[in-house]
């Protein structure tokens, strides 16, 4: 069974690729203006992080795509319609909280891990709670789309391919942010969860 994006008529394919075209676009307008302008002196705190997030993301986007067609056993068969527009609704509730994220951090926010001169712990907003509020709403957006398409076997594959990838980032920039900015940013890590409030 195809997914609905590919069968279900064309408002579903004008929902779904309507949205999927706005995040692409948002990510890649964010990460073409939000690199560290020192690129030389990143690359060392960055630790490559960007590139495996990137990397693993075009893989696992890909491979989400190919077993909703390749693994038609897999597809998430009740209540499709609902679990469609359900999906629908994250991918844009989590393009909508990351870039929230990405604002409230200003001019400190890259998509490579850099520390700026002046830097503080910023604990408004969504940083109150979690660490990585960004990395929160991409990983909620990526749900939203395994779920449009429908497919266990893609969702869990876009789930296991970026949760590697953002595990990694989040100790590379961890690390660096403690590095720079030191007990004030232990004490934040101590009073905070990375991802979820009050869970992880």
């Amino acid at each position: 069974m195809r997914p609905l994006p590919f069968s279900g008529g064309p408002a579903y394919a004008i929902i779904f690729w309507g949205t999927y075209a706005l995040w692409i676009v948002l990510e890649t307008i964010g990460s073409s203006t939000k690199r560290s302008r020192f690129r030389d002196s990143s690359k060392a705190g960055d630790r490559g992080s960007f590139g495996v997030i990137m990397l693993l993301l075009w893989f696992a986007v890909g491979l989400d795509f190919a077993l909703s067609f390749l693994l038609p056993q897999a597809t998430i068969l009740w209540k499709r319609t609902s679990l469609f527009f359900i999906g629908i609704s994250l991918m844009l509730a989590g393009l909508a909280f990351r870039f929230y994220a990405m604002s409230v951090l200003g001019r400190f926010f890259t998509y490579d891990v850099a520390v700026h001169a002046g830097q503080t712990v910023v604990e408004v907003g969504p940083y109150r709670h979690i660490r990585h509020p960004s990395y929160t709403g991409a990983l909620t957006t990526l749900v939203g789309l395994g779920l449009a398409l429908g497919n266990w076997a893609g969702l869990l594959a876009l789930l296991a391919c970026m949760g590697t990838a953002y595990a990694y980032r989040i100790s590379v920039e961890e690390a660096a942010l403690v590095t720079a900015l030191g007990e004030p940013y232990k004490e934040y890590m101590r009073r905070t969860q990375r991802l979820v409030p009050f869970l992880f």
